[in-house]
């Protein structure tokens, strides 16, 4: 057996970093990061980063919540071996209901510490292997037609491969807003759209037809996330594939998803799921029914994102990826971690454990916690 890695610190902090410019979804305007960063420090020295990016209208998390959620299992796992993953998870889930996002933060943590002592990688956690190209889109915000046209050729201009554009309004609206980006970039470049649950049922199989003429990649979360019932119609009735986002929060939800035929594909978020472990058990329904999935994120940093890479890298039939949103932030404070290159290229560290971190300087200019 391998010798206890004990937690004797745990350190949260609030991170707070304005955008480059306001990013709009039919659910919210956010013109500022508001995550949180938790750092646990064990007794052979070894260091374990964690990230959050809680979203009020999907979690149901601040940064204010996570902030004194997370003192709640600072307190929990302090003089526990680091080492006893699903127990520390199966704790929190005992201890408090929900608050995914802030658990997602002390599971990176903890993957940083496990992969750390074992010597190894996040991915190679289960049995990932870094031998595929992750390549991210690029996010359009809901705006007017003609901003987020303007915005769509920036997007192609930088060498983006696809476009993921924000709809979610009436019909009208959106079904002019892709008639002008299809008009500005051409047929050359694969559209995603992502709804963010904004159309009404009938709505929706309405625009989705509307919108076929458009050669639209994928739809994500067209209807209500409580309305999963209804998706299989949404699904059956639409040209264009569907997408789970914000109805795909965790295992069980995905369970119910694949039962009922509901979707094509998932979008799995790290933050969404509660942490790395949880997602995975997302990642393996999707691959023992064979379905195609994509890794999303909320507003995380390099750090954050780091451990949704790791993920991206477990299975073959993860095929996009949504990592956007760190270069959308107007600061960049992480050390190490993914990297971004030409064409929406990225690379994961072959660093063991997460690979990412924040220097000790910039973190103590933070609001923090020490527990």
């Amino acid at each position: 057996m391998s010798q206890p890695v004990t937690i004797t610190q745990t350190e949260i902090y609030k991170l707070r970093i304005p955008l480059k410019e306001p990013f709009i979804t039919s659910l919210a305007k956010e013109d500022m990061v508001e995550n949180v960063i938790v750092i646990l420090r064990t007794s052979n020295g070894i260091t374990g980063f964690g990230e959050c990016s809680p979203y009020m209208p999907v979690n149901g998390e601040s940064i204010d919540t996570c902030f004194i959620v997370g003192q709640y299992f600072a307190n929990l796992l302090k003089g526990k071996d680091a080492l006893q993953l699903e127990e520390h998870l199966a704790a929190m889930d005992k201890l408090i209901y929900a608050n995914t996002s802030i658990k997602s933060a002390f599971d990176i943590a903890l993957h940083d510490i496990i992969g750390q002592s074992k010597g190894i990688p996040l991915y190679k956690l289960y049995g990932g292997k870094n031998n595929k190209e992750l390549v991210t889109d690029y996010t359009v915000s809901l705006d007017n037609a003609e901003k987020m046209a303007a915005d769509a050729v920036k997007i192609k201009e930088a060498g983006y491969p696809a476009i993921k554009v924000k709809l979610g309004q009436s019909k009208k609206k959106d079904v002019e807003r892709i008639r002008m980006i299809r008009e500005a970039v051409g047929f050359d470049i694969p559209l995603r759209i992502d709804a963010n649950q904004g159309w009404k049922l009938k709505e929706a199989i309405e625009i989705l037809n509307a919108l076929d003429a458009y050669g639209i990649e994928l739809c994500e979360e067209p209807i209500a996330k409580w309305n999963y019932m209804r998706m299989r119609k949404v699904k059956k009735n639409s040209p264009i594939p569907i997408m789970a986002d914000e109805s795909c929060g965790d295992a069980h939800d995905a369970e119910r998803l694949l039962k009922l035929k509901a979707c094509d594909l998932f979008n799995i978020k790290v933050g969404k799921a509660g942490g790395v472990f949880n997602a995975y058990e997302i990642v393996k329904l999707a691959d023992k029914a064979g379905m195609q999935m994509q890794v999303g994120a909320f507003m995380e940093s390099r750090l954050g994102m780091t451990a949704s890479a790791h993920l991206a890298l477990c299975s073959d039939n993860i095929t996009y990826c949504d990592f956007d949103t760190p270069l959308m932030f107007s600061e960049d404070m992480v050390s190490g971690g993914l990297s971004y290159h030409e064409n929406g290229v990225m690379k994961v560290p072959d660093t063991a454990g997460l690979g990412a971190t924040i220097e000790q300087s910039y973190l103590d200019k933070l609001e923090k916690v020490i527990v």
